[in-house]
């Protein structure tokens, strides 16, 4: 059940089993459970769950009661044993009966102490088939997830590597493959390691029977260079933007690199490119589809499309000097896109589309001096004129809906920020202030009431955005009535989010995560 690329040490250890006495919520009870040899109620749920393992079929039978695994506080039956650093736990899930809460919940979990609200990461199963990486940042704090789009699978892995957490589901062929998705998540020194069962329901219990556990130390690679010839998978999300943001959805989960999802304007696919092509897919996911961009087979990561959603916008490099021209072409393909904007001593990348559909924003990268500055082009008649000039990069225009600012980031003060103009580029003025982060790609909701951007660390030069990072996604209201927010943090960079990718009703975001092949 272990994919190819890892190589576990099997730290298989059975012991005898035997059954378990009556006992108060909450208090841990030792006893010979095979893998793990404790276990307790969590959060002290109203009926007193229990474990066994039968030692013969090496398998664990686990009953827990409670109200759910979510939120700030838990309830559920958990079997343990400790452990620090990487992990894989696996096992094989089967419910007994035909349960009654449609999310009761079963799967493996690693748990920073044994309250209610403890710091966790786990992989569950629901009644229901849904299947989710579920994880909690800080005691007593919010539960986030990110959903599989595979329903009802019959294993589950919970894979810690570092500060990070994944996880891998059976397939069709029965073998685990990577869900997609990770999470960075801090969960230090010894933890607590295991099985655990949530009735979603108070007042009953739920069964589930975990067979072919495993706890394994993966034997991980070392990759000496993150950069851009790292080898790596790649995980296609939405996530809806509210209140809470807790909720991550693998749309499709690839074995190599896309980047920069854009989303069409009816609501129903995303755009995003791999391999110098464009693909679109159903957000619901499904299989990605080429669109035909003719000799244009080098496209990159800065693409769109235009304000009536009938047009597309790409940048390609296929000339043989490889500099990025930027090209037009319907939705639908072309074997023959409109050469848009060609330079034959500077690079060209589109951002930004005019909310008139008559101009576009672009970054004009100067081969000689390796200046960045940002462009304006008129479609109909050719016309080009700078908007933003100036010391330093400046980078990712992007236009407001209301077409009055040209939002952009730029190094004009040091590190890289988030900054604003006038759409004509007069009168910038500075949006986010950061000593701590390197801010990229403004990106607007199309309501205009929202900010969403990449923030690097300090691990970056000014002015650059690498791939394969710890990054931050972000949010703040545009009219700047409060300061950003974390809506999720992850492994990517280059990539993630270069483009415009707010739905088309300003209530989620498309973006790519990203996962070392080691």
């Amino acid at each position: 059940m272990q994919p190819g690329r890892i190589v576990a040490c099997m730290l298989m250890i059975f012991a005898l089993g035997g059954g378990t006495g009556a006992r108060q919520p909450g208090a841990p009870h030792r006893q010979s459970l095979g893998l793990f040899g404790h276990q307790a109620d969590i959060g002290a749920p109203a009926l007193a769950g229990t474990a066994t393992f039968d030692a013969a079929a090496a398998t664990y039978r686990v009953t827990g009661g409670g109200a759910n695994i979510w939120g700030g506080k838990d309830a559920f039956h958990f079997v343990w044993t400790r452990r620090s650093g990487d992990l894989h736990v696996a096992a094989d899930i089967d419910w007994i009966g035909t349960g009654g809460d449609p999310h009761r919940k079963a799967g493996m979990m690693i748990r920073q102490n044994l309250t209610p609200g403890s710091p966790f990461a786990d992989v569950m199963v629901h009644g229901n088939g849904a299947t989710a990486l579920q994880y909690r940042e800080v005691q007593d704090g919010p539960t986030r997830e990110i959903s599989s789009n595979v329903r009802a699978p019959h294993g589950i892995r919970l894979e810690r590597e570092g500060d990070y957490v994944y996880f891998s589901v059976t397939g069709a062929d029965g073998a685990l493959h990577h869900a997609g998705g990770n999470f960075r998540i801090a969960l230090p020194g010894s933890c607590y390691v295991g099985l655990a069962v949530s009735a979603h329901d108070d007042k009953v219990t739920e069964t589930a029977v975990f067979s072919h556990v495993a706890l394994t130390v993966p034997v991980l690679a070392v990759v000496p260079d993150t950069g851009y010839p790292a080898k790596v998978e790649s995980t296609l999300e939405v996530m809806p933007v509210g209140v809470d943001d807790v909720y991550r959805r693998v749309v499709r989960h690839f074995d190599g690199k896309i980047e920069a999802p854009n989303w069409t304007r009816d609501g129903t696919a995303l755009v995003y490119n791999s391999g110098g092509l464009i693909y679109r897919i159903p957000v619901a996911g499904g299989e990605p589809v080429a669109i035909d961009t003719g000799p244009n087979r080098k496209n990159n990561n800065d693409h769109g499309l235009s304000p009536d959603g009938r047009e597309l916008i790409i940048s390609d490099q296929s000339e043989p000097d490889n500099l990025s021209r930027i090209h037009l072409l319907p939705l639908a393909g072309s074997a023959a896109p409109r050469l848009l904007v060609s330079h034959a001593d500077a690079r060209s990348y589109w951002h930004g589309w005019s909310p008139d559909g008559k101009t576009i924003a672009y970054v004009f990268v100067r081969s000689a001096t390796n200046e960045y500055d940002i462009y304006a082009h008129d479609i109909a008649d050719g016309v080009e004129r700078p908007l933003i000039k100036g010391p330093g990069v400046d980078d990712g225009p992007e236009y407001t809906p209301d077409g009055r600012f040209l939002y952009f980031n730029s190094t004009r003060t040091g590190a890289m920020q988030i900054w604003r103009a006038l759409a004509d580029g007069s009168n910038p003025e500075q949006v986010t202030r950061d000593a701590n982060y390197r801010d990229w790609f403004p990106h607007i909701s199309p309501d205009g009431k929202w900010i969403a951007f990449v923030s690097f660390g300090l691990d970056v030069d000014l002015g650059d955005h690498p791939p394969n990072r710890n990054v931050m996604l972000r949010i703040m209201p545009t009219d700047g009535s409060a300061p950003p927010r974390v809506l999720t943090r992850l492994f990517g960079g280059q990539g993630t989010m270069n483009v415009p990718s707010w739905s088309p009703d300003s209530k989620s975001i498309a973006f790519v995560s990203y996962r070392l092949v080691r």
